[in-house]
């Protein structure tokens, strides 16, 4: 656990205003669909800081910051990867390559995105319902 939480200032000069925006829009995008706990944590050697959505000892997803990055997690389990690998056509061709390099672990696939833009929203969207059916109407 952190010990002080960053400030949106902070944040701004850790990732750049642009990428603070994204970063808004994207949290704006998963808190609109599930209500989840909020849990910032030290981003471990690659990040300075981790934002986890979870829900029952279970994680939705995690949003990670650096000098000039923004990072979006999701892992998927076996049942995950089977429903995208049926489905993978629905997805962009960026997310497809994703899938495909991320590393599979005895715990899942650990999928890293490095946003530059709100482009790739609604294939994330779709990303967090293999992961969990939105709880907020």
């Amino acid at each position: 656990m952190l010990e002080k939480i960053p400030t949106n200032k902070e944040m701004i000069t850790l990732i750049g205003q642009p990428l603070f925006d994204v970063w808004i829009k994207l949290t704006h995008l998963i808190e609109s669909r599930y209500d989840m706990e909020r849990l910032w944590n030290y981003g471990g050697k690659k990040w300075t800081y981790e934002y986890k959505y979870r829900r029952g000892g279970k994680t939705l997803c995690g949003l990670y910051a650096k000098e000039d990055v923004l990072g979006f997690m999701i892992i998927f389990g076996k049942e995950e990867r089977a429903e995208f690998e049926a489905g993978r056509n629905h997805y962009s061709a960026e997310i497809q390559r994703i899938y495909d390099e991320s590393t599979t672990y005895h715990d899942g696939k650990w999928m890293m995105f490095e946003l530059t833009d709100t482009s790739l929203f609604s294939d994330m969207e779709k990303l967090l319902q293999v992961k969990r059916k939105p709880n907020k109407k």
